[in-house]
């Protein structure tokens, strides 16, 4: 209880404190000369009232969690994510629950019992304070202004506060669904459904929180049309400079891709699965591709595996069936299959004709039928 109490008083004090900041903002706007309202808009909730039950719930807030997903919720890159709109994605069970279990590197807070967990939760649940406009900026319709919270609270961590691309989240003016999408159903079925092989989460929106969402998005594009220049992402047109048949000669000749690679085998269909720079960022270090291990123990038995572990004193493998099985490296021989290294080798060995011919070829193949130059080249321009 010693805690509890200790925690309602320094709630108290952060009620009064907050409350006293409240009643001075539009003092100290008029002492500036400035009229209250000309850099920010109005929110589109209306405002936290601060009591004892919300400011508890923030103190509680910034003794648990705050560390970790910064003092307004905004999450902290690249751990750990933001919790503004959380109610969109979990229920207070679902969150009490997880506050109390805790998951992953997110430890468990059993002590969160009673008032302090409800007072916490409403916490999570409230909205944040609005985020200003610049003086010069339009002002939005309210469809968009509400979209845009409801985009800043819930997007912006992975596709930044403009929709032009975050840390993990692509650039969405550039999107071939949200730029094709002139209803927005397309946009509102991958929200709700989210993308799970992208670590994007499903999102519980109102119908009418999803049009606003929409009708922001739809804006970003048109602004995004507008200034050209000031786009952040790099488009497929920016990387078909190259010329395919010189790309295909290279590939089969002085590249030595075609040593390792097939344009009809593993990269038969590549630039469907993947397009522009993701396509150029695979074709130069394909990240996540696993070296192979062939470990010879001192009887001669081979044992071939992916490689899980090796340093200068332990080799370690995962065999076919999935065993973890690790060795002394004095006591074996082994030779290691990586993939990767290959193309750090050839880093120093491009010249710039060679990337963008490469990439120009890579481009073509669309599918097993597709790994000739002509044909490929016709559907890379349409």
């Amino acid at each position: 209880m010693n805690g509890f109490k200790r925690l309602v008083a320094i709630a108290g004090i952060a009620g009064g404190m907050a409350a006293l900041f409240v009643l001075r903002m539009p003092i100290a706007a008029q002492q500036q000369g400035t009229p209250v309202g000309t850099e920010t808009r109005e929110p589109a909730h209306p405002p936290v009232q601060v009591g004892p039950s919300s400011a508890l719930g923030a103190a509680s807030y910034v003794q648990h969690c705050a560390v970790c997903h910064g003092d307004e919720r905004e999450g902290i890159l690249p751990g750990f994510p933001p919790l503004i709109g959380i109610h969109h994605q979990m229920s207070d069970d679902k969150l009490g629950e997880l506050i109390h279990t805790g998951k992953g590197r997110m430890p468990g807070f059993p002590a969160v019992q009673g008032g302090e967990l409800t007072a916490l939760l409403k916490y999570l649940d409230s909205v944040p304070a609005p985020v200003g406009l610049a003086t010069n900026a339009p002002k939005p319709s309210g469809l968009v202004a509400a979209g845009d919270a409801l985009f800043h609270q819930n997007c912006a961590f992975c596709h930044g506060r403009d929709a032009m691309g975050g840390e993990s989240g692509p650039d969405l003016t550039q999107s071939k669904i949200v730029v094709g999408d002139k209803t927005g159903a397309q946009m509102a079925a991958v929200v709700r459904e989210g993308r799970p092989e992208n670590k994007m989460p499903a999102f519980n929106f109102s119908s009418e929180e999803m049009s606003g969402l929409i009708a922001f998005i739809h804006a970003r594009v048109e602004a995004a049309a507008a200034h050209p220049g000031g786009r952040r992402g790099v488009v497929v047109a920016d990387l078909q400079t190259g010329n395919v048949d010189a790309g295909k000669a290279y590939f089969n000749g002085a590249g030595g891709c075609a040593k390792c690679h097939s344009a009809t085998g593993d990269l038969a269909g590549v630039a469907t699965r993947y397009q522009g720079l993701q396509l150029e960022e695979r074709m130069l270090y394909p990240r996540g591709a696993r070296s192979k291990v062939t470990v010879t123990t001192e009887n001669g038995e081979k044992i071939s595996g992916t490689l899980a572990y090796r340093d200068e004193f332990t080799v370690a493998l995962r065999d076919p069936k999935g065993t973890y099985r690790s060795w002394r490296t004095d006591r074996v021989k082994f030779t290691v299959d990586s993939p990767v290294e290959a193309h750090v080798d050839q880093f120093p060995r491009y010249t710039d004709n060679d990337v963008h011919n490469l990439m120009a070829y890579l481009q073509t193949l669309k599918s097993k039928e597709q790994g000739t130059g002509n044909k490929g080249q016709k559907d890379a321009d349409e």
